[in-house]
């Protein structure tokens, strides 16, 4: 059976070198664009093969389509298949220690129709605390063809979510920290505040303190509490750039609430937009 949401260290640990499984490093900082991959090189799990956020897992930017775009099918394809990912084999995927970064793999992997995607619970940080065996160096998995395509209802862009923002039945949710999504500070966009009519639930919430997800069902009481009684499928997923907002699509999945939507662009495509409303406490 496919692992779809998390997957734990010691089971990790008894599949490397299963060809059955790709293992993709995400690490990245955003302060740091090259910290993750000095970082690959120097230590990582055996048999990993490193994804750059910037380059493998975000498009071009243009300025008004947000700090990390969804990059087009055509080099997603190509970035899948230079992973050795194809039909029936399993991939997990891992950061530094809380799955934000590992969680955009997953989400894209996904939206291609390619579920068999699980994120190591507690990254590389718990892998390490584990004193679990290491390698250096680059690793190229055997390049395999990867065929899927997305799926179109799993986004919203920015038109569609002005439609639905504050409207009954519909909840836009905001990843950001609260100070952020209140717009008390904004310490990396223009434009400080959140789209009108959005919920707040911060992405760490879905953590406990040893960055490890909480139970599901500490995650749905803390979802509840943010958004009242809207449907999964009514909910639309934000941040900063739609990468954190990931780590709330997984986070949904591993509680049983499937079927929310992301909105790529985020807050840093909106606020680019002068006409865009925004919203302060």
């Amino acid at each position: 059976m496919f692992l779809t949401t998390l997957i734990d260290t010691k089971s990790l640990s008894s599949h490397v070198g299963d060809p059955g499984f790709v293992i993709v490093d995400c690490r990245y900082t955003l302060d740091d664009e090259g910290w993750g991959e000095r970082e690959y090189r120097t230590r990582h799990i055996p048999g990993a093969a490193y994804a750059h956020l910037g380059h493998d897992l975000a498009g071009t930017k243009t300025g008004t389509n947000g700090r990390h775009p969804l990059p087009d099918a055509d080099s997603l394809r190509r970035t899948f298949s230079r992973l050795g990912i194809s039909d029936g084999v399993q991939v997990v995927a891992y950061d530094q220690d809380t799955g934000i970064y590992a969680s955009r793999l997953w989400w894209l992997l996904r939206w291609f129709g390619h579920d068999a995607v699980a994120v190591l619970d507690g990254g590389f940080a718990k892998w390490m605390s584990e004193s679990r065996p290491t390698s250096s160096g680059d690793e190229a998995p055997a390049a395999r063809e990867f065929g899927g395509g997305p799926r179109e209802d799993w986004t919203m862009n920015a038109d569609q979510v002005a439609a639905i923002a504050g409207t009954p039945g519909w909840r836009v949710v905001d990843a950001r920290a609260p100070e952020r999504y209140l717009g008390t500070t904004e310490p990396i966009d223009k434009v400080a505040g959140h789209i009108p009519g959005a919920a707040n639930h911060f992405y760490k919430w879905n953590l406990n303190d040893d960055g490890t997800f909480r139970s599901p069902e500490d995650i749905r009481a803390k979802v509840h509490d943010a958004v009242g009684a809207v449907a999964p499928s009514h909910l639309v997923s934000y941040c900063g750039s739609g990468v954190t907002a990931c780590h709330n699509l997984l986070a949904l999945e591993h509680a049983g609430l499937p079927g929310a939507k992301l909105y790529p662009g985020s807050w840093s495509e909106w606020s680019s937009d002068p006409s865009r409303p925004v919203e302060k406490p």
